[in-house]
């Protein structure tokens, strides 16, 4: 039982490692990239700490599923007009929060399957950027 367990954080830790990465690197092609590889690397020294290969394996399917999600949500936030280091800083608390609830029973599993459905679902149904006060102006 306890294999299962420890799994369960090396997958929400790397997952949140990756969303990490994809937040403060997210903002090029060559970023994204960069954030994918090193969420992997990172993903497998967290395994690394926790156990054994199982757990590397997790960690590193974790780094690589929250960097590959969160590089098309901060993507999109970019797109939309949202600030560099704004979006960093909200993406690293989001980061730490999934940190934290990995070390609760079964949601390191439940993290890594919803990040990359909610990406999904965000990819099909892209927006227009925000007009603001600009759909007021009259030309």
């Amino acid at each position: 039982m306890r294999d299962w367990y420890t799994v369960g954080v090396a997958l929400g830790l790397g997952l949140s490692i990756g969303v990490l990465f994809a937040g403060v690197l997210s903002t090029t092609p060559l970023g994204r990239a960069a954030a994918v590889v090193l969420a992997g690397l990172a993903g497998a020294a967290a395994g690394m700490l926790i156990e054994d290969w199982a757990e590397i394996a997790a960690g590193v399917a974790g780094g690589l599923a929250g960097a590959i999600a969160s590089a098309v949500v901060v993507s999109g936030a970019l797109r939309r007009g949202g600030t560099r280091s704004g979006l960093a800083l909200i993406v690293a608390v989001v980061a730490v929060g999934l940190g934290a609830l990995a070390f609760v029973p079964v949601v390191g599993y439940l993290e890594v399957l919803g990040l990359p459905a909610l990406a999904a679902r965000l990819r099909r149904t892209r927006g227009e950027r925000y007009a603001g006060l600009r759909s007021l102006a009259k030309d």
